[in-house]
């Protein structure tokens, strides 16, 4: 959920930090204030050569160079230990680079202290205080901030209607639902107006439904205020659902960046196509290449035309990234360059769609996701089929 930054750490920040108790994000631009625009070229945060180790051994980020702009929803997301989380620690003053540099508008924060960065933070335990009321956990990050009791009160409003909640002010945490509570927490973030917001798993302890209702709640208010969010989940439908760009970490290092569509559509690597969605991975060997594409041998199978991505080499081995909901069906024959004779070993009912895992090209994993329509019903395990996909659908990526 939302959060709030620990006690100890408020008092550490002598009662100026980042750390409001739910997180220090900004209300930007219409809401509680106006952000000034910069030209998209204009780097809002950029990091430069960054490497973090620890004990003087342990490489978490290595070599890391990231722009982002001001006004952007950039998402860090990564498996656990990827170093997502250490570089957003960097940003926001926790963690000190072992190497290079951090600008905040054209500005190094090195040594600067997390309090002076004017950044705001939502932690993954969220902590409203449980003995004040809404307005009064949303009261607290101003008066530290030595803010006139009018101007408390119309920041106050201003974020009550943000998030809905006008009517729940004098309650405390523990008369809320966990919605209301998330509410709350982000409501507390945006009173105050730092520069920049940072979330780590902001939404990790909530159900299913309720994440995916403040995903977009999340999203809606960054569209309508224009504040700039740098957020860190491992969850890739989170990062999709709500990101401008996309950072995908792994080892330390950020295996590619992008749009959800473009890092969806268009992986540069296993990882990549493996981490953001789901994916079908033949491995095999190229066999010939003709301009963007490819030819790829699979076992038990002559050829595999392919989009010749990231492999120049007759020999290379490859790694063939297949979406399942790309996959046809009994296609007519010759209406697909690639044709497949499969075997279904098994079929799970999902509601909306089905899907299906079949024994295909020297796989037995092979799965394809079919709309759950008439043309499904009859799909039993055991069935012979035939499969087919086009080249453009199968990316031939570089094995490592």
């Amino acid at each position: 959920m939302l959060q709030m930054v620990r006690l100890q750490d408020l008092k550490n920040a002598q009662g100026a930090d980042v750390a409001l108790p739910p997180g220090d994000a900004p209300v930007a631009a219409q809401a509680l204030g106006s952000v000034k625009q910069i030209g998209a070229s204009d780097a809002f945060v950029k990091f430069s050569g960054i490497q973090k180790t620890y004990d003087g051994e342990t490489l978490v980020v290595k070599n890391l160079n990231l722009d982002i702009t001001r006004g952007e929803f950039l998402t860090m997301l990564g498996p656990s230990g990827s170093g997502k989380t250490t570089t957003l620690m960097m940003l926001a003053g926790f963690e000190v680079p072992t190497q290079g540099s951090i600008l905040l508008e054209g500005r190094s924060i090195g040594g600067m202290p997390p309090h002076k960065r004017n950044i705001g933070m939502v932690f993954q335990n969220y902590a409203l205080f449980p003995h004040m009321t809404v307005e009064e956990n949303l009261a607290f990050p101003l008066k530290v901030r030595k803010f006139e009791k009018p101007e408390i009160e119309v920041r106050i409003k201003r974020a009550l209607d943000m998030v809905r909640l006008d009517a729940q002010s004098k309650r405390r945490p523990g008369q809320l639902s966990g919605g209301q509570q998330q509410r709350v927490a982000l409501a507390r973030a945006l009173v105050f107006e730092p520069k920049l917001v940072l979330m780590d798993e902001p939404l990790g302890a909530l159900d299913k439904q309720l994440r995916e209702e403040m995903q977009l709640e999340i999203k809606h208010i960054h569209e309508n205020l224009g504040i700039t969010v740098v957020y860190v989940t491992h969850d890739q439908s989170e990062a999709l659902t709500m990101s401008d760009r996309i950072a995908v970490f792994n080892d330390g290092v950020i295996q590619q960046i992008a749009a959800p569509a473009e890092l969806y559509e268009r992986p540069q690597n296993p990882f990549v196509a493996q981490f953001v969605g789901e994916n079908n991975r033949l491995h095999g060997k190229v066999i010939a290449l003709n301009g963007t594409t490819c030819s790829v041998e699979l076992p038990g199978v002559d050829s595999v035309q392919a989009l010749a991505v990231n492999v120049d080499t007759v020999g290379q081995t490859t790694v063939l990234s297949l979406r399942p909901e790309r996959v046809k069906l009994n296609p007519t024959p010759g209406s697909l360059p690639n044709i497949y004779s499969a075997r279904i070993a098994e079929v799970i009912y999902l509601g909306d769609h089905v899907r299906a895992r079949m024994a295909v090209c020297g796989r037995d994993d092979f799965v394809v996701k079919l709309t759950n329509s008439e043309g499904t019903a009859h799909i039993e395990a055991g069935a012979e089929v035939t499969v087919g996909w086009r080249t453009e659908d199968c990316r031939a990526l570089g094995a490592s």
